[in-house]
């Protein structure tokens, strides 16, 4: 079984489901392929700005991980995000990309990237791909295992173990229902990022 989960790595929401993500397929033995969500892409034309960005801070990442997947493919991919998720998302560290990328066993030039319009169709390309999954409605990240696709799970916290399989199993099970749309729960907490 394969997962293929669409990311823009800004989002903290995102990085707690990536990180739900690797539990469950170590629990269920599934594959997982990575690939850029720009919520800037998505985004543009709106009147409104739900994520506040401006200035379009947020293509700056996106262009960065869209020349990671393009020049050093999916593994490389996956551990750039997941160096980069634990500087930012868990540790705090907002700022460039040299550290994330060199942690990461990434060339470090790879961090011009982010000022550069090289890669902004590939960000296109890939955000077009995740959200035709769903359609414009939704956000990050997109999960798709063969013909059953859905946002989220959006949580606060990281499922471990068995209790990660079990969500996975659930959102399986919910999301590939006929017919089924959407699945609330409690209003948004402060996400725990470690």
């Amino acid at each position: 079984m394969i997962a293929d989960i669409w990311f823009d790595p800004s989002c903290p929401y995102t990085w707690v489901t990536s990180r739900w993500l690797l539990e469950a397929a170590a629990v269920r033995s599934f594959e997982i392929r990575w690939h850029v969500l720009s919520l800037a892409v998505l985004n543009e034309g709106r009147d409104d700005d739900p994520e506040d960005d401006p200035e379009g801070y947020l293509w700056y990442p996106v262009r960065v991980f869209a020349a990671v997947a393009e020049r050093h493919g999916q593994e490389a991919l996956a551990t750039f995000y997941t160096a980069f998720g634990t500087r930012t998302h868990r540790d705090g560290e907002w700022g460039g990309f040299e550290g994330s990328l060199a942690a990461a066993g990434l060339p470090v030039e790879l961090a011009a990237a982010a000022t550069s319009e090289e890669y902004d169709d590939a960000v296109r390309v890939s955000t077009a791909d995740g959200i035709g999954r769903l359609g414009p409605h939704i956000g990050t990240p997109v999960i798709a295992v063969g013909d059953v696709a859905f946002f989220g799970p959006v949580s606060s916290r990281i499922p471990k173990g068995e209790d990660a399989g079990r969500l996975w199993d659930g959102t399986l099970l919910v999301a590939g229902t006929p017919g089924f749309h959407e699945l609330k729960g409690v209003p948004h907490a402060e996400p725990q990022l470690s």
